[in-house]
């Protein structure tokens, strides 16, 4: 099908016409003729911007459809303005196997809304044991390139640096979940700190973390390798990855979107929607998280997108699961915290959610320059526009969000996977079953 936007605002820049055929973006120029079959959509006013990348979602099939399914978080995906998303191996049973992910990436195809790319285990059954089949992984017809046991950190120093190498001829990136599992101590759910002392929370210090970054950037080095930081959540953290960019070694990292919004305050009600892994962090933590971002220490902005089923999230503080849903409401608080503020235009939200979020993950055809010939995965967001989060509306099967009632700046209007149109007035154009 043929799709021709009017006066559309590529990057933020000044308005053209963009005609989307065959797949790839096929003309752009001022007053385009439209062919006769093409779907001509009015695109005045909004911004068009390659279609988002995460590289950290849990889509939680196979094991817990009960709180997603692939399908179901492929359209909150789409929703969301993303066009290629990650899924996670902490699954039931764990993608440790070839055969596991295979199966997750063909039914990302049968979903049809965005490209799933499934991510491997680094050790056999996320244990940090024994190293996982990432070879078979990497060769398979899913050609898994990104490998990380995130919800456990590969702590053991001897176990990390054997992945590192053993990646590092895939061109394979491991994704790491820094979290020192002895400093941060069985029970933990809260940031060390006043906050958790006055609520006589278990703490879980910063250190857990930078200590592990720490490390591991060294083993990179060390190996030659690719190591991308998961959920950055600390100034020290930030400043760790600053140096390792400066010396040259080969790191990336990502920050949630709540990790840029919400703070441990937010805690004293006791309210476990609040509750994620990483925890969230005070007020000068998020500061130094928003100024990582913008001056690219910070490389991408990446949902931790984590659907939980009711029964597992309506408890008391500590016995609630860790996770929140972020895929629908990803571009909204990025507008609110990056855009509004001035820290990145909209060239800078592309390269953050989109350019480089594909880089690192090695997703082709994606994160591609808005340019004849490219592959059009695409996204229309309207910047004066508005997102009311409706838990009822979602299209996740959890509505484990701390956003229910609140509205952001910005709304996606429409996302477009290889020229066809997964989301078109801010609504699926197909309906995936519940």
């Amino acid at each position: 099908m043929s799709v021709l936007l009017r006066g559309v605002a590529p990057l933020g820049g000044p308005a053209v016409d963009v005609l989307l055929e065959g797949g790839v973006i096929a003309e752009i120029g001022a007053s385009l003729a439209a062919p006769a079959d093409a779907e001509v959509i009015d695109a005045a006013g909004l911004v068009l911007l390659p279609g988002f990348v995460d590289l950290h979602t849990h889509l939680r099939e196979p094991g817990r459809e009960d709180a997603e399914t692939i399908a179901t978080g492929s359209a909150a995906a789409a929703l969301g303005g993303f066009t290629a998303v990650h899924a996670m191996a902490n699954t039931d049973p764990i993608a440790d196997t070839a055969e596991m992910v295979e199966q997750v990436y063909r039914l990302g195809q049968l979903a049809g809304l965005v490209d799933v790319r499934p991510v491997g285990a680094v050790s056999r059954g996320l244990a940090g044991e024994r190293l996982a089949e990432i070879g078979n992984m990497a060769r398979s017809a899913a050609a898994v390139r990104v490998f990380s046991d995130d919800g456990h950190c590969v702590h053991d120093a001897l176990l990390m640096r054997r992945a590192l190498e053993y990646l590092k001829p895939f061109d394979a990136v491991l994704a790491q979940h820094a979290q020192d599992p002895r400093l941060a101590g069985e029970g933990s759910c809260a940031h060390e700190g006043e906050v958790s002392g006055r609520l006589g929370l278990p703490g879980w210090p910063a250190v857990a973390e930078e200590s592990i970054v720490a490390r591991d950037v060294m083993l990179t080095e060390h190996t030659g390798s690719r190591l991308h930081v998961c959920h950055v959540s600390t100034a020290g953290s930030v400043e760790v990855i600053r140096w390792a960019k400066a010396r040259g070694i080969a790191v990336s990292a990502e920050v949630t979107p709540h990790h840029l919004l919400l703070t441990c305050d937010l805690l004293a009600g006791y309210d476990p929607i609040y509750k994620v892994n990483p925890p969230l962090r005070p007020a000068e933590d998020v500061a130094a998280l928003q100024a990582g971002l913008a001056d690219g220490t910070i490389d991408a902005v990446a949902t931790d997108h984590a659907p939980h089923a009711a029964h597992d999230k309506d408890h008391a503080f500590g016995d609630a699961a860790f996770g929140m849903l972020g895929l629908q409401t990803a571009i909204g608080v990025v507008a609110e915290t990056m855009v509004a503020t001035g820290l990145l235009d909209w060239a800078g939200v592309a390269d953050r959610m989109s350019v480089r979020p594909a880089a690192i993950g090695r997703v082709g055809g994606h994160g591609r320059p808005i340019e004849v010939g490219e592959p059009a995965n695409l996204t229309l967001v309207d910047p004066a526009g508005s997102y009311l989060v409706d838990v009822d509306t979602l299209a996740s099967r959890s509505r484990n969000t701390p956003f229910a009632g609140r509205t952001f700046p910005a709304a996606v209007v429409a996302t477009f996977l290889r020229g066809r149109p997964t989301v078109l007035d801010a609504a699926l154009v197909e309906v995936v079953p519940a």
